[in-house]
């Protein structure tokens, strides 16, 4: 029988060349993948585990290694959550409403994804750093922001920021207000409007971004390498840690670190492709 593709709602053959393109195209895009995405992975993984997996687990059990994991996890805690709700809230203000300063505002949100993290740090050490516009007035407070975890709290939420709202905004667009405003008009409150019409038809998109901004924070080097200080212990992220070990010649530490980041990059794609799947059957 032949080989037979969809379009719209009728089918005709493929013909030899097609298929041949498809093939082509399919070799390509698997080769290129394998290339730069498996290989590296795989030579990852082969580094860690080069004195076995208890070689691995003493690796991560470094005081060093335990403080890092501590804080990227931390600052997730904190910068997600954040990025969460001014996603939420910059989605409905430029979805439901016109004003001044719409287009402003957008490209404003578009900023960290067109600028160096690194820049956004040095901008970040220009405010608050000791010779910094603000700097001086936190060291008489005894208040630390760079070389410190607010500085890096700050740093990752200026680099995460667009993702939650980014998903948002196309979405609440094409969906349109109408439900919401039918239910205002019959005596619903805002919140309960928000919480019981927009929050259901938005959830999907919503948890896309979220798993996005983490997978973005888990990952973050440029800007937190600026503001960090490299203090071992206190303000070294994963991402840094792998660079401080790996400078040091400690090759297996260093990749059994990278082999955890990996992991948690994996479990965000696995999770961002079950919210894919989810949300496309929740459509139909």
């Amino acid at each position: 029988m032949a080989a037979v593709e969809s379009i719209g709602t009728r089918e005709r053959p493929m013909t030899r060349g097609a298929r041949a393109a498809r093939f082509a195209l399919l070799a390509i895009s698997f080769g290129f993948l394998s290339l730069l995405l498996l290989a590296p992975l795989g030579a990852v993984l082969a580094q860690a585990f080069a004195n076995g997996f208890g070689g691995w687990l003493s690796s991560l059990a470094d005081a060093d290694t335990i403080a890092s994991i501590r804080l990227t996890l931390l600052t997730a805690a904190i910068v997600v959550p954040v990025n969460t709700l001014f996603g939420i809230a910059a989605a409905w203000a430029i979805a439901r409403f016109e004003f001044r300063g719409k287009s402003l505002l957008v490209t404003l949100i578009d900023l960290p994804l067109a600028i160096s993290p690194v820049v956004a740090g040095l901008v970040l050490v220009f405010l608050f750093g000791a010779h910094g516009w603000f700097g001086g007035w936190l060291i008489e407070r005894g208040l630390g922001v760079i070389f410190a975890v607010p500085g890096i709290v700050l740093a990752t939420i200026f680099i995460s920021f667009p993702y939650v709202a980014r998903e948002l905004i196309p979405l609440m667009q094409q969906q349109g207000s109408d439900d919401e405003i039918a239910a205002l008009s019959l005596g619903a409150r805002p919140w309960t409007t928000f919480v019981r019409i927009t929050l259901p038809k938005i959830r999907w998109g919503l948890l896309y971004g979220v798993i996005l901004c983490n997978a973005r924070v888990m990952g973050e080097f440029g800007a937190v390498s600026v503001v960090s200080g490299h203090i071992r212990g206190l303000t070294t992220t994963m991402p840094l840690q792998v660079e401080i070990l790996y400078n040091e010649y400690d090759f297996v530490a260093a990749f059994a670190v990278a082999s955890l980041l990996a992991l948690l990059a994996i479990l965000t794609l696995v999770a961002k492709t079950l919210v894919e799947w989810r949300s496309r059957s929740g459509a139909r």
